[in-house]
């Protein structure tokens, strides 16, 4: 008896555990943007093809302090303005997510990255979501959305998406949904870049850019959220941890009638 309770605990304990694992949150957990470095401007005639998150951020030929302020920090709860319940939930895990870019039109870009040294944990992890206006623009002119990770030892693009909403959608992929004139990812984007040997020890800048049209009528933004080394939360879905849950009380209650006759 002891030892079958023993077991239907220890399964209760490893269905909870799914939903118990911490996951580091690049500084977002403290509802701020500490560690990360952020930037906007106007894009103006930049064309999408010579787009790239250095130009926004403070160094950057397009910085200007003064639309520093485009982006958020989005709180657990939060709806998506222009989507609302197409687009899910806006934060991936815990408290807070960022948003990069504002949710209106005008022709701004805006940026956040954040570099790490000498990483040496097993994974680096990140998510994302994006929301495209489709102005009917050719692509190197639309709303734009650019997700980058670069191994900094190697000059090398490890993880890189770009997509934009250009007519006719061929600026974006299957991970996107549309209503209306907006692309959409409904799901969360996880990435992964797995450290092996010959990565270890070496430097990583993670960079998001969104961008409004060029020609300021459309809207481009995109949500961050958990950058960082530790797996993210499991997809199991919540009914099935319940089951799981139950299952066990019953096999408990069936034991203790079992020992009672």
């Amino acid at each position: 008896m002891k030892k079958l309770t023993l077991a239907l605990t220890l399964a209760l304990m490893t269905s909870a555990s799914a939903f118990a694992n911490p996951f580091v949150n690049g500084g977002f957990e403290g509802g701020n943007t500490n560690g990360w470095t952020t930037g906007a401007g106007y894009r103006g005639d930049t064309l999408n093809s010579g787009m790239s998150p250095g130009l926004f951020l403070p160094t950057g030929a397009l910085y200007d302090a003064s639309q520093n302020n485009h982006s958020a920090i989005i709180s657990a709860g939060s709806v998506d303005p222009l989507l609302g319940a197409l687009l899910g939930s806006t934060v991936y895990n815990g408290n807070y997510s960022f948003r990069a870019e504002n949710t209106v039109n005008g022709g701004y870009a805006s940026v956040i990255s954040q570099k790490v040294t000498g990483y040496t944990d097993a994974n680096i992890f990140f998510a994302w979501k994006a929301v495209l206006e489709n102005g009917g623009h050719s692509e190197d002119e639309s709303a734009l959305m650019m997700i980058v990770l670069h191994d900094d030892t190697t000059n090398a693009d490890v993880i890189s998406r770009v997509y934009n909403a250009g007519a006719g959608g061929g600026g974006v992929d299957s991970r996107f949904s549309t209503s209306g004139d907006l692309f959409y990812t409904s799901q969360w984007q996880i990435e992964q870049l797995a450290i092996d040997a010959s990565l270890s020890g070496h430097d990583f800048t993670l960079s998001l850019l969104a961008a409004d049209c060029n020609p300021t009528g459309h809207v481009g933004y995109a949500y961050l959220d958990g950058f960082g080394a530790v797996v993210p939360p499991t997809d199991l879905p919540e009914p099935m941890s319940i089951a799981l849950f139950g299952l066990g009380l019953t096999g408990i209650a069936a034991a203790r009638r079992r020992k009672q006759k």
